[in-house]
């Protein structure tokens, strides 16, 4: 099993300025190496193959950052062409922009070339940069590479992935100790125990003060100082405002594995349920469901519990969970509640909902 750890770290002006460097040369490999396979691929249909090494005669800069950064920047566009070819929706690798490109590299461990230290974590070409180590690995664990980032707001972190031998001895008991989840728009889900979780909209109550900051970029000059000033206010506010949901999916996604043997949810496609037609896509990116379901899916599995993921199609809403009846009239969203005509009982939609979700949860579960 592998595991990553994030850590913040602290690179001095040196150090700074080699992550850059780092991050620039391999943006330039990935765009080199991109065009080259376009090239060969237009003049003769061939599937050439280029490396990094091939460019360092012609950009000497690219010899003073660290290789094995840059052979993952080849494995990476290896890895786009071949989900490109393979996965179906994956669309073609695309050039990186200066602007709009993720800043991070990854490198390997090589006889302790990346290893944590005393505050610190040892980084190949860069040396020893204070961090916050918050968390320990296990003595057993295997350190095998290191991911640094840089966020938005000039924030450098380094997640050092571990690999460890799985150990979790299995405690389910699904027919006494389930619970269905149903997704809720206007919160976050609805538990088939009768649990409404609200969410806390950050983002709807930090938008006021986005507002206000992007109100005043706009009359700045781009190529002046309190330009960029303005730039990276903006952006520390998006990341105060993504870890505030952080925060609040990691303690109720903690909550409910902590509470809970086996958690059934559906399959839902949240990008898609974000589009214009529903009419409701920023309180559904806002609600970070689909990051609930992450956090869950690794916590539970951690703890020697489960999660099921059942189809998205799956009429949940549509059955009665008392009698088994489908009422296809309930497909409506604006139907919240609704009586049986079969046994008459009647039903909250979101509640019957998570009910038929932990029921079909527990059968597929029993019947693997």
């Amino acid at each position: 099993m592998n595991k990553a750890i994030k850590y913040r770290i602290y690179p001095n002006d040196e150090q700074r300025v080699m992550f850059l460097k780092t991050f620039g040369c391999c943006r330039k490999v990935w765009n080199l190496m991109l065009a080259d396979r376009e090239t060969a691929y237009k003049r003769d249909g061939s599937t050439f193959k280029p490396t990094p090494a091939m460019y360092k005669e012609e950009y000497p800069y690219l010899r003073e950052v660290d290789s094995l950064a840059l052979a993952n920047v080849q494995l990476d566009l290896q890895d786009a062409y071949k989900r490109f070819f393979t996965v179906k929706g994956a669309g073609h690798p695309k050039f990186k922009s200066r602007k709009r490109a993720r800043f991070s590299y990854t490198t390997n461990n090589q006889n302790g070339t990346v290893a944590l230290a005393d505050k610190a974590i040892r980084l190949p070409k860069i040396g020893l940069v204070k961090a916050k180590l918050h968390r320990l690995p296990q003595a057993d664990w295997k350190l095998k590479s290191a991911t640094v980032s840089m966020s938005h707001d000039g924030k450098f972190f380094c997640s050092v992935l571990f690999e460890y031998d799985e150990d979790i001895i299995a405690v389910l008991h699904p027919e006494h100790n389930a619970v269905g989840l149903d997704y809720k728009s206007d919160g976050l889900y609805v538990s088939s125990d009768g649990d409404i979780c609200g969410s806390p909209k950050h983002y709807r109550k930090g938008q006021d003060r986005l507002t206000k900051a992007q109100r005043k970029l706009r009359h700045k000059d781009k190529s002046s100082n309190n330009y960029r000033k303005a730039c990276m206010k903006i952006a520390k506010e998006h990341r105060h405002i993504a870890n505030q949901r952080k925060d609040f999916l990691h303690k109720k996604s903690s909550e409910i594995a902590n509470q809970y043997d086996l958690v059934c949810v559906e399959d839902l496609d949240m990008r898609a349920m974000a589009n214009k037609g529903f009419r409701n896509g920023k309180a559904t990116l806002d609600n970070g469901y689909g990051m609930l379901l992450d956090m869950l899916e690794y916590k539970l599995h951690d703890r020697g519990k489960a999660i099921v993921r059942i189809d998205k199609w799956y009429p949940s809403s549509q059955v009665c969970h008392c009698c088994g009846t489908v009422h296809p009239e309930v497909k409506d969203l604006s139907v919240r509640r609704w009586t049986c005509s079969d046994c008459g009982a009647v039903h909250d939609r979101d509640l019957n909902a998570a009910i038929n979700i932990r029921d079909e949860g527990v059968r597929q579960f029993l019947s693997q």
